[in-house]
């Protein structure tokens, strides 16, 4: 049986239908958006992803029903189904057929009459490029030849071997601090050979976007006081399905080990004899400040820091200027942790810098002190996820000069300035291929 013919579509302003609201439908909507599509989506109920991207996407649309029959396709270009249910999704794909409208069918893809290859998008010097993989049907051997095309564009390895057979297993895994091209090559690897990746809230969706249809992605992402999935639920999903011989991806941002419950986790599938491995990440608590040019650390300004959570009560920190304070989920307590600093010894004006979405489009510093930092923040209008950081350390950051000034604080000194502009180049550089 010859394969498909590769082409790459147009979807730009065309109308896309797709039948179904679960999590699979969430992830290739998401691509067709990227890509300017009208996409309407039809489905009694939608899942939490895409029940956020209809409050943020013009281009995205809701009908609140069951599949209707062949005039739910009128004017579409393409047509994805994946309700889970095979009936609906056969007479979806013979409707589309039969309105010569090409059909994606997640569930069965010999039932449709397109399929999507597994893809990645490398950028180069000399601009983006798109690598797509169909091999012969088998969409996890496709994705783990397209993560090795992918590396090797990158990092010149590549291996075209088909994945063989595995036992239940899982792997801790950390995401980085959002920016995709952050993770481990060890991180791709083991996402190429999972069955199921039980995702946290702030990894990179593009990873999870990429995944073929037939990896099952639960998502047990934590908000501000909100834990939809308690711990302990998160520690049987994991063991659950290794046992049901899953290779299982326990995808969560930063670090397992750092402020993540890593350790909670790994003791759960060592004491269920299940086969468990760590995979570090780059932790949000470093790399987050390093996207604004705040180092946690630098020559004359600060020669240690601290990491803590901002859900509970600081122990005893060193008060000096010159130890950095790193607070991860600090936003909602953010006046009463500036208060207990001051009253603790830290001058009111140490700097603070709060930075949002490290590593994103949308990506934004606010700049003030112990004294100011908490109005300032309630200005703008700080939300999570965001990282803060106290100490001198945080005059370096870019735009200091701007919002800072008039803070207080010291400035740095000509060897720190000196090494934040190339720190500055540095990062920018990788932030415009977080933005493409």
């Amino acid at each position: 049986m010859s394969g498909p013919f590769l082409l790459g579509l147009s979807l730009s302003g065309r109308r896309v239908v797709a039948v179904g609201g679960g999590p699979v439908t969430a992830r290739r909507v998401a691509d067709l958006l990227a890509e300017g599509a009208a996409v309407e989506v039809v489905s009694p109920e939608l899942c939490p992803a895409l029940t956020a991207s209809l409050s943020e996407r013009t281009t995205l649309s809701w009908t609140p029903r069951r599949y209707a029959g062949a005039r739910d396709l009128d004017g579409a270009f393409l047509v994805h189904t994946a309700t889970g249910d095979p009936e609906t999704d056969r007479r979806v794909a013979a409707d589309a057929e039969a309105r010569h409208t090409f059909c994606v069918s997640a569930g069965d893809a010999a039932a449709g009459s397109a399929q999507v290859p597994a893809r990645a998008a490398v950028p180069t010097p000399a601009g983006e490029v798109r690598v797509a993989v169909h091999a012969g049907g088998d969409p996890r051997r496709a994705a783990g030849i397209r993560t090795d095309l992918a590396d090797h564009l990158t990092g010149g390895v590549v291996d075209l071997r088909a994945r063989r057979p595995h036992g239940g297993w899982v792997a801790l895994v950390g995401a980085g601090p959002g920016e995709e091209q952050l993770l481990t090559r060890r991180a791709t690897t083991l996402l190429a050979a999972a069955d199921v990746v039980v995702a946290d809230r702030l990894v990179p969706q593009a990873v999870l976007a990429r995944l073929p249809e037939t990896v099952r992605v639960v998502d047990v992402g934590k908000q501000p006081q909100h834990h939809p999935v308690p711990q302990e639920e998160i520690n049987r999903i994991l063991v659950e399905e290794a046992r049901r011989g899953q290779g299982v991806v326990r995808l969560k941002g930063g670090d397992p080990y750092v402020l993540g419950r890593g350790g909670e986790e790994r003791a759960a599938c060592e004491e269920a004899g299940v086969p468990v491995e760590v995979v570090p990440g780059i932790t949000s608590a470093v790399s987050v400040p390093a996207a604004a040019g705040i180092p946690v650390t630098h020559r004359g300004l600060a020669r240690g820091f601290t990491v803590v959570t901002g859900h509970e009560e600081l122990p005893g920190l060193p008060t000096g200027t010159d130890h950095t304070l790193v607070v991860l989920m600090g936003v909602a307590g953010l006046r009463e942790t500036a208060s207990r600093l001051v009253a603790a010894g830290r001058p009111e004006a140490c700097p603070v810098g709060i930075v949002e979405r490290g590593w994103t489009a949308e990506q934004r510093v606010t700049l003030g002190t112990l004294a100011d930092i908490a109005g300032r923040a309630e200005q703008v209008g700080v939300t999570s996820p965001a990282v803060v950081v106290v100490g001198d350390v945080v005059t370096l950051a870019h735009g200091w000069a701007e919002q800072g000034e008039g803070a207080g604080g010291p400035g740095p000194s000509a060897d720190a300035a000196a090494s934040d502009d190339v720190s500055e180049r540095s990062t920018r550089h990788l932030a415009a291929h977080a933005v493409a």
